[in-house]
């Protein structure tokens, strides 16, 4: 018997952000959550500047024009913190 293996990729359709927390909803349904600390242009810029974001193609990525900062909805579901987090 072939497995069946489906190619889906996660889409965002809304992103937000509090104190501590950047929180990606999907389009499935599904709700995504990382410490901002991991992406340290969104830690240290003001709530407003967070909220000025882009869904890039299609909702595969987040994009902020303001901060220069994009991040990969499949990065967010692999774990992976921003190559600047942690960095001295």
């Amino acid at each position: 018997m072939i497995p069946l293996t489906l190619n889906v990729e996660p889409i965002a359709q809304s992103v937000e952000t509090s104190d501590s927390d950047l929180v990606v909803r999907l389009t499935d349904g599904h709700v995504l959550s990382a410490p901002l600390v991991w992406f340290p242009r969104l830690n240290n810029a003001s709530p407003l500047k967070r909220q000025s974001y882009e869904l890039m193609g299609y909702g595969v990525g987040i994009h902020w024009p303001e901060l220069d900062e994009d991040i990969s909805v499949v990065g967010l579901l692999a774990g992976l913190p921003s190559i600047e987090y942690g960095a001295k």
